[in-house]
């Protein structure tokens, strides 16, 4: 099996290169004065935000591709949530079929969809989370309501919302790689960019996700702070907490068992490499790695292809991402060496960062 889909960084490079690069340096343009009159249509008063009884945080970024919004996503919940909040995640459900008004994905207790109609990042958060009910609609205002009216939601997390500008929030959380900020500084196409970094003015709070041992020190940070000096900056990790094998007789192992263990993966996520480098920060020998294209939905014959593949590699386990299993376990194909690795999204400065929500916006 090779490569199905090129990752985000390869389409990066790939239309950098002449002779795309012109054209795309253009469309650029273009999108980049679409995007800058759109907000400042809402700055103006032109477009009319809408607001939900009660207090939205967004979790969001300014580029494409994963910096951790689910994960992230879901820790901010779960810490609501045992603040005695009544908590909801409203989200658009990309790359989910439903087309309707407003689908309740789950009721804090029941998952009542498919990661094929609502999404698979929805479905995941909603399969992570007890106790919070999780609703998508386009019109995010829609969602909040009906969560308001239905559950007596109090705190709304906006799932991906930083360019939701429809939606009024009370607090702005960006999320910014901080191996790869801002790519090459270009907007879409010809770069990762969705809005100009100068927008990073309306957050409230960055979090550099994937940080390295001295995170306060890199590019990002240092940009950060040259640019947005008032707004506070912190850092986060992404976790392995556990290898999760659904087909086998001890479901749940410690990441520690991955060391040494022969091992394929295969992942539908914006940037492979992330998830190949934690296998292999953990000691895994990645023997093969199939890579499809992000929110990819699997068929039954290429899963039963790489457990063949497994077979002849002699290999330990099949392991691929949570966000790609919640859509592979409804196919019903089993094998007890097939998985996921279960990450958890970590606050390096977990005190400080929740006690700025309580402190200054009174949760």
């Amino acid at each position: 099996m090779g490569r199905r889909n090129p990752d985000l960084p390869s389409l990066q490079r790939a239309i950098t290169r002449p002779p795309l690069s012109m054209v795309a340096k253009v469309l650029s343009g273009l999108y980049r004065l679409i995007v800058s009159y759109r907000v400042k249509a809402y700055e103006s008063g032109r477009f009319k935000s809408k607001k939900i009884p009660g207090f939205v945080v967004s979790i969001g970024n300014v580029t494409v591709g994963g910096t951790g919004k689910t994960p992230a996503t879901i820790m901010l919940a779960q810490w609501a949530k045992e603040q005695g909040l009544k908590v909801a995640v409203i989200s658009r459900g990309y790359g989910g079929r439903f087309t309707g008004d407003v689908l309740e994905v789950s009721n804090g207790s029941t998952v009542s969809s498919s990661p094929m109609e609502c999404g698979d990042e929805p479905f995941m958060i909603a399969r992570r989370l007890q106790g919070v009910p999780v609703v998508i609609s386009k019109e995010r205002f829609k969602a909040g309501m009906y969560a308001y009216e239905k559950f007596g939601t109090e705190f709304f997390i906006l799932d991906d919302g930083f360019q939701h500008l429809a939606l009024k929030r009370d607090l702005d959380i960006v999320l910014i790689d901080s191996q790869n900020p801002f790519g090459n500084g270009y907007l879409l196409p010809y770069g990762i960019l969705r809005e100009p970094v100068e927008s990073l003015a309306r957050g409230d709070a960055f979090i550099l996700t994937r940080s390295n041992e001295e995170p306060r020190n890199c590019e990002a940070a240092k940009t950060l702070r040259k640019r947005f000096s008032d707004i506070p900056i912190f850092t986060s990790t992404h976790v392995p907490d556990a290898l999760i094998l659904p087909n086998a007789e001890v479901r749940v192992k410690d990441v520690t068992t991955l060391k040494d263990k022969r091992i394929i993966a295969f992942s539908g996520i914006a940037n492979h490499s992330f998830f190949v480098q934690s296998l292999k920060e953990l000691g895994a020998q990645v023997v093969h790695h199939s890579d499809f294209g992000d929110h990819h939905l699997y068929s039954r014959g290429e899963i039963e292809r790489i457990i063949r593949l497994g077979d002849s590699f002699n290999v330990d386990y099949l392991v691929t991402t949570e966000k790609d299993w919640v859509k592979i376990h409804t196919i019903g194909v089993a094998s007890q060496n097939l998985g996921y690795l279960s990450i958890k999204f970590k606050v390096v400065e977990e005190e400080d960062f929740f006690s700025f929500i309580i402190r200054d916006y009174g949760i």
